[in-house]
């Protein structure tokens, strides 16, 4: 499907609260295939989610020790969490530590999908998550782990003001730039 298509398929799912102030932008060079199309999200005039071809070097550790360190990501972990620490421990490991290792486990587990989401901002890969958008249900989307998916749906007139604001715990576990497109919806909603 041509980016004109799919661009006019998407801004015809905006919501309108969002109409003229969510844009979806594409570059490409026809006659330079060494430079890669850049595909950019605006809000109001300005860039806020940018999807590059070229992968610039990722600081993988880093990353993830920013992730595990920030003290507003809130990982909820459950008992079968904890058993299965046990399981693998064994039964000499205190009830509190065995917490410790549960919950760590959990936060390296998000920040590793983290790391990936953000290595996964292409154009390309922007265009096939839209096409699958297209062809997927929105509940589907919502309840994704594609974070361009769930992007894409938050911004759709589909999804109600009521079934956004009862998303809000959901909305923790996510990806900062979903985070950014729920507040957003959330703000014009």
């Amino acid at each position: 499907m041509s980016w004109s298509k799919l661009k006019q398929q998407l801004e015809g799912f905006l919501s309108p609260a969002l109409v003229g102030k969510v844009e979806y932008r594409a570059t490409s060079y026809r006659y330079l295939p060494d430079k890669a199309g850049n595909c950019y999200i605006s809000v109001n005039k300005k860039n806020v989610l940018q999807m590059n071809d070229v992968t610039g070097p990722i600081r993988w550790y880093q990353s993830e020790q920013e992730i595990k360190s920030d003290p507003t990501i809130d990982i909820p972990v459950t008992a079968a969490d904890i058993e299965a620490v046990r399981v693998t421990m064994g039964e000499n490991v205190p009830e509190d530590r065995l917490q410790v290792i549960a919950r760590n486990r959990k936060v390296t587990e998000y920040a590793k999908e983290m790391i990936v989401l953000q290595a996964a901002l292409s154009k390309s890969n922007f265009t096939t998550a839209s096409t699958r958008f297209l062809a997927t249900s929105i509940e589907e989307s919502l309840e994704s782990s594609d974070m361009m998916l769930n992007i894409l749906a938050l911004i759709d007139r589909r999804v109600g003001k009521k079934r956004i604001l009862n998303m809000s715990q959901t909305i923790k576990l996510k990806h900062p730039a979903v985070q950014y497109f729920y507040e957003l919806r959330r703000s014009y909603s």
